[in-house]
């Protein structure tokens, strides 16, 4: 009888304890949660913190934040924004050119939380398999929500975003809202896995855009050190981005440069050997690891 493979982050925790293997993780659901409840409490309250959505909020009756990727859907559905808008765009574009677009996706997004949800089941049921969508088709759903934006002349994509639903159904209750939240969430449990986050979300797309030259980046200052055991690749929701850095392929430094990486942090945490670190995208030398066997080149 085969012995039961550890989970993904076993050897962190073994090493460094559990809080210390999960920091980064808990960091993000205060993170998500908190934004999604400054959001709620003025609805359910009346403690009118934050106004608005993530489209457009206005924090403390002082501070504007524009989400750039509706603006652009109203520039293309020929409706001018408000000059407060253009503030909240520029607040907004600064922010993630410094910490990375699809930082947006670990930190903010509240359908992450449910995707994340989906994924964790589907690793304690054994669920196997996957249905097999390109990467590339969330620049694709991008470019037919952009498109869609100019041939109505609405942000039509805002009546069927998860987001925004989530929102919606949280605040009125029950409808619409949950079956399409319901639909991904078994999509991502049952037929693929980060199915939406990963791609199919137009909205994550567009982020990976804006934040392709980001300050913040993941870098490997360890890599020597990886013994291989794959659990990077096992937690990462982009596991695609890891290999170039990690692996020095065509030269690559030790720097996470794809514009996909959502600067989540749980490759930090489940790495028992601390080869990962948050730095910035100039942070490009690794520090030598002695007393560390490498494999022979092939």
């Amino acid at each position: 009888m085969k012995p039961t493979p550890a989970r993904p982050g076993a050897e962190a925790v073994a090493a460094k304890g559990w809080r210390a293997a999960h920091a980064w993780l808990i960091l993000r659901r205060a993170s998500q949660i908190g934004i999604l409840l400054l959001f709620l409490v003025g609805p359910w309250l009346g403690w009118w913190i934050v106004k608005g959505n993530l489209n457009f909020s206005y924090t403390l009756n002082f501070l504007p934040l524009t989400d750039p990727f509706v603006l652009l859907q109203s520039l293309l559905a020929r409706q001018w924004p408000e000059k407060l808008a253009w503030t909240g765009l520029a607040i907004v574009l600064l922010l993630y050119l410094l910490v990375g677009g699809r930082s947006y996706c670990a930190w903010v997004c509240p359908v992450n939380l449910l995707t994340d949800l989906a994924h964790w089941l589907r690793v304690r049921l054994g669920i196997k398999g996957s249905a097999h969508i390109g990467r590339a088709t969330r620049y694709w759903m991008l470019g037919m929500v952009l498109v869609l934006a100019a041939l109505t002349g609405s942000i039509a994509w805002e009546m069927v975003n998860p987001v925004s639903m989530m929102h919606r159904g949280l605040i009125f209750g029950l409808g619409l809202a949950w079956a399409v939240l319901l639909a991904v969430f078994l999509f991502d449990l049952f037929v693929m896995r980060h199915g939406w986050c990963g791609h199919l979300c137009p909205v994550g797309a567009f982020y990976s855009l804006i934040g392709r030259f980001s300050l913040l980046r993941v870098r490997l200052p360890a890599r020597d050190a990886c013994n291989d055991c794959m659990d990077c690749f096992a937690v990462c929701p982009e596991p695609q981005v890891i290999r170039p850095a990690l692996k020095s392929i065509d030269g690559t430094p030790p720097v996470i440069l794809e514009a996909n990486c959502t600067n989540c942090g749980r490759c930090i945490d489940v790495c028992s050997k601390d080869v990962f670190a948050f730095g910035t995208r100039f942070n490009t030398t690794a520090v030598p690891v002695t007393g560390v066997p490498h494999a022979a080149p092939k």
